[in-house]
């Protein structure tokens, strides 16, 4: 006979049952082993007729839920309940947040055990806390149990109460979630901000100054004291100045005049100021913390960051990964404090244990910040973890160890320095002592970088000192619209608002991904057409139901539920069945909707009507009686519409595709589409003989008004074939892919998969030109593996400087056999020549040679093209961001 455990994963199983005793059988019951039903096949037959049975819920017997079995958990069940059998005691070890005794609870009402039966919690799977934990078991805590139930109740009568009535009134399979739609409507209203954002430009100088051989840069502030516009002085709706504001804003003209009248100019030091500051560093992780920093850090979406977190937590790496505390427990604390004397010295020790509060007013969930596990924290070196395990315990290590450490201190520097009748201003800071910086610094990947891009220094000044003018550079600037959010700013407004909890984010934003109401685009969520038809529906019929203060409301009521403050019954039937209920308010907005209207989309200066088909988004108006319709390409967003691109689409849908000309080799007409999935060239026409002509997308930077005829031949030749390969006499391709242009190594067969390197835009390499010589070159450096920047590859050998410039030139293995790394190019290091005995006198030729080379084929190709180049002007345009901008998402 023994003891039974049960945890929710076989990955937390594995890890717990090292630290139990031998006669401790440990199952999982893979989360909760059951749920409300999913569909209508779950539904008990008992209740099937009843009105209600679709919710899952009995709204009309004090909103009793109907719990079934799933069919993918019956095996689950029987494996616990067999394991039961020979069990003389049965321990719940499920996670110690509401979601977990839920789960607890669950168990115990499907398994019905006979045997004494303990909960047992922990928030760290150590040997230590396990143990720990086998000592204080406690009862199951059925307030949390109530708290999570009458949450779980409330977001399905939101959900299946009103996405049907979307279903009926916009398009099948949309959703309208609690908290999601409340995420919807934040994503859309910026957009709309986006959209009614009207561009301010301005001009300002630029002045490059040097003392005592330092350079230095100042820049204009003021005119006869006035201060000079800049983009916080805009408005964001005129793209004008402000009422108000007394500036004076330059334009081009005048800035480039008044860059002439001040050159040559005697420069002075009208004023100094120092003011010194300490920053302290952040406190250690909570759930919505560790989602923001590892989206802005490393690129991982708050889904992921949830799903290594967890792996993380199971595996015995870190602490639980769900909670709203930054506390940390003294155990912990002295953990932290043993890293930063042993890594970084005693000095860099804050004088006194620091402790944190939790500011946000509903927190709850585990008692602990997300830390590394333990009594002593491993380093990320020690844990043998790779790829995104690794990346992400690093960046939880660095910031447990960093709360600990001293504070930094900083001097900021302001230099005033007139010019005629200009003033001007050079600003400058000076680190005085890094304290926590050398551990961490928050939205940096390399601390020790960070640190070199805070300082800007200044070389020692006085007021009365005259520096020399080197050059002065006017600047043109544009105000941007508001940035969109991404992951990390969405997660960040949501938690500030008081809206949903923390640990439900990650599903709440992939649920928007996943219905369509949002896409990520350089990692900001560029919302649907489908959201704003959405969002226009629940913010005209339901507005509270999309209002931040009443969701924010709502969630502080659940949160009293869950203390027993508030009484849930009556609150539930209040919010369902009351006189303002939702239940009523549908029941009578319902009929009050009409679908023609709820599938349009109201953007101002469109000259059509925009609305959400069957097949997606489409543009509708009315020409000489006839009515007129063109799809919207699924790249091209709400914020993105005007009227020349609504012109286009419907020109190509009333007069047929434009043409480029005619190929040269077939005499087949070339015509620019823009379809779907955005422009695209296309040879021929769509008949019976010829259903799928060839066709292609327009690679990255181009558009239909700059495409030619040559690139299109050249777009509708890919693959192109660039020869073959010396070591395996396979081919090499050069092509345009899903993720943009590529070169691939055509392996195949039993040598294993294709070889791929992509074309960076970033590059001098085209795909209509690259060589075989540099395909060689690119498939020789090793690839650079997802989610592992920072992490540089070790040289074979490093051979010196180059004797020009003195960058570095080292010998690499790659997967074809070793080459030189010079600068960004790959030199492959030819037969004849050994990498274990070759100079730096011989690279630097190898070198020479392939410079050579490449402007060879550089020439060639630009004249192909008949480009010619052009001087750039030394009067450059800037984009700088407006101030509203920047403070939204930072």
């Amino acid at each position: 006979m023994s003891t039974l455990v049960i945890v929710e994963s076989p990955t937390k199983a594995r890890t717990i049952r090292k630290y139990l005793p031998n006669d401790y059988q440990v199952e999982a019951s893979m989360g909760h082993i059951r749920d409300l039903p999913q569909s209508a096949s779950e539904i008990p037959a008992a209740v099937k007729k009843e009105k209600w049975s679709q919710l899952g819920v009995n709204v009309e017997a004090d909103f009793e839920p109907i719990y079934v079995v799933p069919k993918d958990k019956k095996k689950v069940v029987k494996t616990l309940k067999d394991a039961l059998k020979n069990a003389t005691e049965l321990v719940l070890a499920t996670d110690e947040d509401r979601e977990g005794e839920s789960i607890s609870w669950h168990l115990l009402q499907v398994l019905k055990p006979k045997v004494p039966t303990k909960r047992m919690v922990f928030h760290e799977i150590t040997e230590e806390a396990i143990q720990s934990a086998l000592h204080n078991c406690r009862d199951l805590n059925e307030q949390l149990v109530h708290a999570q139930e009458t949450r779980r109740i409330l977001d399905r009568l939101v959900g299946y109460t009103l996405s049907p009535l979307l279903w009926k009134k916009i398009a099948p399979k949309l959703s309208a979630g609690r908290v999601q739609s409340v995420a919807v409507r934040l994503i859309v209203m910026r957009e709309r901000e986006r959209r009614a954002f009207r561009m301010g430009s301005y001009w300002d100088l630029k002045a490059h100054l040097t003392k005592d051989n330092t350079p230095f840069d100042a820049k204009l502030i003021s005119l006869d004291g006035t201060k000079v516009a800049t983009g916080s002085d805009f408005d964001e709706n005129t793209g004008q100045i402000k009422a108000g504001r007394n500036v004076q804003r330059l334009n081009e003209s005048d800035a480039n005049a008044l860059k002439e009248r001040l050159l040559g100019k005697p420069w002075n030091v009208s004023n100094f100021e120092e003011r010194s500051s300490r920053r302290k560093p952040a406190p250690p992780f909570t759930t919505s913390t560790l989602q923001q920093e590892a989206n802005r850090k490393l690129r991982l979406s708050a889904r992921d960051t949830m799903r290594v977190a967890q792996s993380l937590y199971e595996n015995g790496y870190i602490t639980y990964m769900r909670t709203d505390s930054v506390h940390l427990s003294e155990q912990a604390i002295a953990a932290a404090r043993d890293c930063v004397t042993q890594m970084y010295g005693p000095d860099y020790l804050s004088p006194k244990p620091r402790q944190y509060a939790t500011k946000s007013k509903g927190a709850q969930e585990a008692h602990e910040a997300i830390r590394p596990a333990g009594n002593r924290f491993r380093t990320p070196r020690e844990t043998g973890l790779k790829d995104r395990e690794l990346a992400l315990y690093d960046l939880i290590w660095k910031r447990t160890v960093a709360s600990q450490m001293a504070e930094a201190r900083q001097t900021s520097l302001s230099v005033d320095l007139s010019v005629e009748n200009a003033l001007f201003r050079a600003n400058g800071k000076r680190i005085d002592f890094p304290g926590f910086f050398r551990a961490y610094v928050e939205g940096s990947d390399d601390p020790d970088a960070a640190l070199e891009n805070r300082e800007a220094i200044l070389p020692a000044l006085a007021v009365g000192d005259r520096p020399d003018c080197q050059d002065i550079e006017a600047v043109g600037h544009e105000t941007q619209p508001p940035a969109r959010f991404t992951e990390a700013s969405l997660v960040k407004t949501l938690e500030s608002e008081g809206i949903g909890r923390p640990s439900t984010y990650a599903s709440i934003i992939g649920t928007i991904i996943d219905r369509g109401y949002a896409q990520m685009q350089k990692n900001a969520l560029v919302p649907s057409f489908t959201a704003f038809a959405v969002c226009s529906l629940l913010e005209n019929y339901f507005p509270d139901l999309v209002d931040l203060h009443f969701t924010a409301k709502m969630e502080a009521t659940l949160d009293r539920i869950s203390t027993g403050d508030v009484e849930w019954i009556p609150y539930l039937r209040e919010f369902y069945s009351g006189d303002k209920g939702l239940d009523t308010q549908v029941r009578q907005q319902e009929d009050q909707i009409e679908p023609t209207e709820a599938k349009t989309i109201v953007l101002e200066n469109l000259p059509v009507k925009v609305r959400i088909g069957k097949f997606g988004p489409y543009l509708e108006t009315e020409k000489d009686g006839e009515t007129i319709t063109a799809s919207i390409p699924q790249n091209l967003t709400p914020s993105d519409l005007d009227s020349e691109q609504v012109e286009v689409l419907l020109r190509q849908k009333t007069e047929g595709p434009e043409k480029l000309g005619m190929h040269p080799d077939t005499g087949e007409p070339i015509y620019i589409l823009i379809g779907s999935y955005g422009p695209y060239v296309q040879l021929g026409e769509v008949s019976d003989e010829n259903p799928k002509p060839k066709r292609a997308s327009l690679p990255k930077g181009q558009t239909p008004e700059t495409i030619t005829l040559e690139t299109a031949v050249g777009l509708l030749s890919l693959p192109r074939l660039l020869g073959v390969h010396p070591e395996t006499g396979n081919k090499v391709q050069a092509g345009l892919g899903r993720f943009g242009p590529y070169i691939v190594h055509k392996k195949g067969g039993e040598e294993g998969k294709d070889d791929y390197r992509s074309i960076k835009a970033s590059s001098d390499d085209d795909v209509l030109t690259i060589t075989l010589d540099r395909a060689l070159e690119m498939l020789a450096e090793p690839k650079r593996g997802r989610g592992r920047r920072g992490s540089k590859k070790k040289p074979m050998r490093e051979l010196g400087d180059h004797p020009t410039d003195k960058e570095p030139v080292n010998i690499y293995d790659g997967p074809y056999g070793p080459y030189i790394k010079y600068k960004r190019k790959n030199i492959s290091i030819p037969d004849g020549d050994s990498a274990e005995e070759l100079t730096l006198e011989r690279a630097v030729e190898l070198i020479a040679a392939k410079s050579s080379s490449r402007k060879s084929s550089s020439r060639k190709s630009s004249t192909s093209k008949g480009k010619t180049s052009s001087k750039k002007s030394s009067t450059t345009k800037r984009k700088t961001t407006s101030k509203k901008s920047s403070q939204s998402d930072t």
